[in-house]
């Protein structure tokens, strides 16, 4: 473990606030009343695709709730969200299937 200071650690928290500030305030603050470029709204339309995989990934193959672990229910859910949202094109019908399939394997595999 580091050992800091009280200052030290409210410099660090204050940092990665303005950090943070900052970052969020140049699309918002700076871009939030012009029009983006036809092929920035085209590009952004792929956020929720490639965010998700980097969310979800580690949670079916390294599942904190079965101690690492991968198992069924949650590979089964996996699929039938990939299924579903590739079928239907929508990142809801990916979720709330997932969603479904997980808590009914773990209902039914126990």
């Amino acid at each position: 473990m580091i050992d800091m200071t009280q200052s030290q650690i409210w410099t660090v928290i204050l940092l990665l606030g303005l950090g943070t500030f900052l970052v969020r305030f140049s699309f918002i603050g700076l871009l939030g009343n012009r029009d983006l470029p036809p092929y920035l709204l085209k590009l952004l339309k792929y956020v929720p695709v490639a965010v998700m995989p980097g969310l979800v990934a580690p949670m079916v193959v390294w599942p904190q709730a079965t101690g690492g672990e991968p198992d069924l229910a949650r590979l089964l859910a996996a699929l039938a969200a990939l299924v579903l949202g590739a079928a239907m094109r929508s990142l809801l019908w990916a979720f709330f299937g997932g969603l479904i399939t997980l808590y009914a394997m773990l209902a039914i595999l126990g």
